[in-house]
């Protein structure tokens, strides 16, 4: 117990800055991240699932809630939240958590480093003091224009100094001696900042404090006629595929970094659907496992949920006594710890190697991260799916046509491997190279899988071969699938 205690002040110090940060980069008030982390701790904490990892607002999912913001309104955060969570434990319940593992992992490391590039984009603007445009590739193409204009003035200026040195802060933080990092990093970083701020009395601006109880709104009943509208269904499909496969797959790396307990897939679901309900009902920010507090909390010794637990009691605490100290926290300090947290989920030195490796792989993950900026969040992931099936596809209909031509008699063509409709062209220039004077006898008794359009293609290509002139092609079928085989499952 004394580990997790220790552990779960760890965590709320991580915790602290970070749901602040992504709740004003999301376009809500700051209290909302801190509902949300209080949620992620008590209520997500309490269930079972995966023991170790923390839930709160993620970094993740900032890019998408400030467009739902922009696009739905605030009241109507709450209604995506709400419908979401329950989706999440509909899933949970009908045992499909397991299901996320198969999801492509360059899909995924894709939307990272898609999420990552509009979040550096945006935050860079917080920390000039300017207004970010609204699409990605905007943000990116006005990026020059801002930071020149940002020259021209002592309030830019200053805030850019401040966001600056807490990026640096934050970057050479783990090089420190091991007593200085005694404090998370994130926390010194925006600690040291406000100091600054309010020591040199700086002209910088600072979060906004509406009050815990004024800040949670439920949702109306009115916010739930969006329902009936196609963008907001969308919206929340977009929600809950992001929010669930990132909750895995911080699972999946949290039970790397321990020997305890594995991760139930199914109820660790089942636990953010809970998480995310009650947030919706609430009207806070969405939630995910997050890997940052995760591996806080991991790394600190702790040992049961008793300490993410008790991380959710402390910001509970601190949202209830000290609400007035966020005020004085300065906005560009909080889109540095942003900017350091979006540099972090584009693993450059990954793409590098990858490329090398498997470079189908790399191109699916660069045409992901490229679709998020210039497009939208949710049209992304789902090119990025499109290609990864498709790859799937095409390396599964591996096929191998072997020729044996003894200058006299007939020729022989052996198909042997999956013939499917995405080998069709090949299967059929090579079959069509033979030479048209000749008896073919074509054995298709090595292929493993014959498709329709394949079986089409082939039955053509041998009426057309033997009214050339020659003997009519001498076929030998796909061999049978055992049954015994067919009754197989994986």
């Amino acid at each position: 117990m004394k580990q997790d205690f220790a552990a779960s002040l760890v965590v709320f110090l991580v915790a602290l800055p970070l749901c602040v940060g992504v709740a004003v980069a999301s376009g809500v008030p700051a209290e909302l991240g801190l509902v949300t982390g209080i949620v992620g701790g008590i209520v997500t904490g309490l269930m079972r699932g995966s023991s170790l990892q923390v839930s709160g607002p993620a970094a993740g999912l900032t890019v998408l809630v400030f467009e739902a913001v922009q696009e739905f309104g605030l009241p109507a955060l709450g209604v995506i939240v709400l419908v979401t969570g329950l989706l999440q434990m509909a899933m949970g319940a009908l045992r499909l958590g397991r299901y996320f593992r198969a999801i492509s992992v360059s899909v995924v490391e894709g939307m990272l480093a898609g999420i990552g590039l509009v979040l550096i984009a945006g935050q860079i603007y917080a920390l000039v003091g300017a207004k970010a445009p609204d699409t990605g590739p905007e943000k990116i193409f006005g990026l020059p224009e801002a930071l020149v204009d940002a020259f021209g003035s002592t309030a830019a200026l200053s805030s850019l100094a401040v966001g600056a040195g807490t990026v640096v802060l934050l970057v050479l933080w783990p090089r420190l001696p091991a007593r200085a990092r005694t404090v998370p990093g994130p926390l010194a970083a925006v600690g040291l900042a406000t100091f600054a701020v309010v020591a040199l009395d700086l002209p910088v601006a600072t979060v906004e404090v509406r009050g815990l109880i004024d800040s949670v709104q439920p949702p109306s009943l009115d916010a739930f006629g969006g329902l009936a509208g196609i963008g907001l269904l969308g919206t929340i499909v977009a929600f809950t595929l992001i929010a669930s496969a990132e909750s895995l797959f911080s699972a999946a790396a949290v039970d790397r970094m321990h020997d305890g307990p594995r991760t139930e897939y199914d109820r660790e679901l089942l636990a953010q659907g809970a998480g995310n309900t009650v947030c919706g009902v609430l009207g806070a920010l969405p939630m995910t496992a997050v890997i940052v507090r995760s591996a806080a909390n991991v790394q600190a010794g702790a040992r049961t949920k008793a300490s993410r637990v008790m991380h959710g009691v402390w910001l509970l605490l601190f949202a209830a006594l000290f609400p007035d100290l966020l005020a004085y926290i300065p906005i560009p300090a909080l889109a540095g710890v942003l900017v350091h947290a979006g540099a972090k989920l584009i693993k450059v030195g990954a793409v590098v190697e990858l490329w090398r490796t498997h470079r189908g792989e790399a191109l699916i993950l660069v045409v992901t991260a490229v679709s998020i900026v210039v497009v939208s969040m949710f049209e992304g992931v789902l090119i990025g799916l499109v290609l990864a099936i498709t790859k799937t596809a095409w390396d599964a209909s591996h096929i191998r046509l072997d020729v044996v031509d003894k200058g006299a008699g007939p020729v022989q063509a052996y198909l042997s491997g999956n013939a499917t409709f995405l080998r069709l062209p090949r299967i059929l220039d090579s079959l069509e190279a033979l030479p048209q004077d000749r008896p073919v006898e074509l054995d298709l008794s090595g292929l493993h899988h014959l498709d329709h359009a394949c079986r089409t293609a082939l039955e053509s290509w041998a009426q057309r071969h033997s009214a050339a002139g020659t003997d009519p092609v001498k076929v030998t079928p796909v061999a049978p699938v055992p049954p015994a085989a067919a009754g197989t499952s994986p």
